[in-house]
This record gives structure tokens, sequence and C-alpha cells, in this order.
């Protein structure tokens, strides 16, 4: 591949022709890159801007965010909440929901997000909300077992979004090694054999899935 088509130099070509992100998102990516240990994690503008579009094309009433981090990913998705519409975000870490929870308070839409700390696997079937757009970015090996929690409560033409489904290039391996790229390569198979959904995976950063109801 020649070197002027290398995925950093695509991804900051992408980035300078998408709209930039806003004053709060442009602090959180400071504060996360500055001194959080696992900055990686983060969204960033480019798939945080992706995110906001999506969510702004779908007009979600109710929104599902599996794995909060700091925030920034459920801010890009709350952009395209509807008037009454909610946004609820599961953090199993205490000290990320509490990094998040803060800036959810400095962002005009604090009254429609609801952040619930503790394990998805038990929170999510107590939610009983019917999702229009649901967003998977947490640990990878209850990817399937998130999936199968959402998408009985995914309205028909409803969308998930599987992030890291990539994951750092390892299922690209001829022989796939590691609990967390065995997991993803897994979900990655389990959508693709699913009758009840179409998907679609996007190359954009770190690999994201892109999953319609039937």
């Amino acid at each position: 591949m020649p070197d002027a088509l290398s995925d950093n130099k695509a991804t900051d070509y992408a980035a300078y022709f998408s709209e930039p992100t806003d004053e709060l998102l442009k602090e959180i990516e400071d504060f996360t890159l500055n001194h959080h240990e696992h900055a990686n994690m983060l969204s960033g503008p480019l798939q945080g801007k992706l995110l906001e579009m999506l969510s702004k094309i779908i007009k979600p009433q109710r929104i599902l965010e599996v794995g909060t981090f700091v925030g920034y990913s459920a801010l890009c998705l709350a952009k395209g909440l509807q008037p009454g519409g909610r946004l609820h975000t599961l953090e199993l870490r205490h000290e990320d929901a509490d990094i998040a929870q803060n800036y959810f308070t400095k962002s005009s839409h604090n009254d429609q997000i609801i952040l619930h700390r503790g394990n998805a696997l038990e929170i999510i079937p107590s939610l009983n909300e019917p999702w229009d757009l649901v967003f998977i970015d947490a640990d990878k090996t209850n990817y399937t077992n998130y999936y199968e929690l959402v998408l009985p409560g995914l309205k028909s033409g409803g969308v998930i979004l599987a992030d890291n489904v990539l994951f750092h290039g390892e299922v690209l391996n001829e022989k796939i090694s590691g609990k967390n790229a065995k997991a993803i390569h897994e979900f990655n198979q389990h959508v693709a054999r699913d009758e009840r959904v179409q998907q679609v995976m996007i190359t954009l950063r770190d690999g994201l899935m892109l999953i319609i109801k039937k």
C-alpha cells in the first residue's frame, strides 16, 4: 500500500475535512489524553462525529450505551436525541463514572442522560426500554452476551453499533490468540450468522460494526 494511504495519514486527512468537535468534547479529549492511563479507549473526534451524525439520522427517543468510560461517546450520541428522549449509559468503574458525570453536568443534555453504575449484565434486563440505538463498547468477552440482551428490546429498524470489532488488527491473524481478540472474532461471526439483522463492518479507527434489526 502506498505510504500516502497509510492509516494514520488517511485518518488525519479525514479528520481535517470533518466538522470539528465542540468545546466540551475537546475538554474531555484533552483531559483523557493527559491524565487517563487508558486514553486509547476514547472514541475520539472522528468516530465521535460519526456517532453524532448517525444519532441525528436515526433521531432516537431511547439510546443505550454499554460502557460509558469518561462520557465522550455518550455526549456525541446524545446530540441526536429527540425532545423527551433519554440516553441510558452503563459503567462498571466508579472512577470513570465520576469523570463522566462531571462532564454530563456541564452538557446541555444533562437532563437527558441517565448514568447507571454496576454490572451491565445485571442492569440491562432491568431497564425494560424500547431501544432505537445501542452502542456497545465495554468488556470484549461479553459482547455476544450484551448483544443478545439488547436485541429483543431493540425496535425493528433499530441500530446497534459495536466498537473495537477489529481489536487492534488481532482478529486478522491466521491464528487468533488472546481472550479479547477471540471474543471479538466470535462476536463478529455470531452477528454475521444472525438472520434477525443486517450488518456492515466499518474500518474506522479500531473497527465499528453497524447492525440493523430487521
